[in-house]
């Protein structure tokens, strides 16, 4: 009796079994080199990464969000007008994208931009067997390779959901400036008014936690690079499509566990 998985389960199975070994082993490697009195990883390398990660996402995070907040705030504005009620659209907006859109929306921008670029140099080193020969000089590849990448895109992620709030809350009061006779100070006034530490506070962890899955899954595919270039564009491919799927569904289950949280 053939008792064999189909592909479509085990892959991703074997996904996150590498995952979560990568993610074990890069923390150990990092410690052990730390206790023995050793910095990990050139303060540079780290910068540079964040800055890459952070500072170059900006004006896409910005842009993005800016045209969503607004179009956000156009559409529901339209309709709640019908009803008299406008003043909820401040609102609306200050909420879906501090907790809702904000980051789901950076995570995948990110994911796109910064994730494909990282496997792609870890997956062209892995071809090219350089990741091979930076162990051979017994320089342990994890931590100088996937920690400081890891790392910047864990805690800029959330500096860029900052941005991408603020960027959407000037678009929606544009808007609302103009079409709905709402002035700028009322509509920083209505959202303060509706926002709630719960939304805040939720919004900030998922940014921290998509930016842990970005970063896992980007490298984790870099460095299981087979068959040379072919196997790069492959696995770059693969890399945005498996981080973008589990960002959004990753969303999901927090959404869920956040209302039966406080049901």
């Amino acid at each position: 009796m053939n008792l064999a998985l189909p592909q479509a389960i085990t892959e991703p199975l074997r996904m996150i079994g590498g995952m979560v070994y990568l993610a074990v082993d890069t923390v150990h490697e990092t410690l052990e080199h730390t206790f023995r009195g050793h910095i990990p990883f050139r303060p540079s390398l780290f910068f540079w990464q964040a800055d890459r990660a952070g500072v170059g996402s900006v004006p896409l995070v910005a842009l993005i969000s800016f045209f969503m907040g607004l179009t956000m705030a156009l559409l529901t504005g339209y309709q709640l007008r019908k009803f008299g009620t406008q003043n909820l659209v401040p609102g609306l907006v200050g909420i879906g994208f501090s907790r809702e859109l904000g980051p789901l929306m950076t995570g995948i921008m990110v994911a796109a931009r910064i994730g494909a670029a990282y496997t792609a140099e870890l997956g062209t080193m892995t071809a090219s067997e350089e990741v091979e020969a930076i162990e051979a000089m017994g320089i342990g590849p994890l931590r100088f390779l996937v920690a400081p990448r890891v790392l910047a895109v864990f805690l800029l992620l959330p500096c860029l959901n900052v941005v991408s709030i603020l960027a959407a809350l000037t678009g929606g009061a544009l808007v609302c400036e103009r079409q709905f006779n709402i002035s700028y100070l009322y509509f920083a006034s209505l959202v303060m008014e509706n926002l709630i530490v719960r939304d805040i506070v939720a919004g900030v962890l998922k940014s921290f936690l998509f930016g842990l899955i970005i970063g896992l899954i980007s490298c984790y595919k870099g460095l299981t690079v087979r068959c040379g270039a072919a196997g790069v564009g492959t696995a770059t491919t693969s890399s945005v499509v498996a981080a973008i799927a589990v960002v959004i569904a990753a969303d999901t289950f927090f959404n869920i566990a956040m209302v039966i949280i406080y049901e």
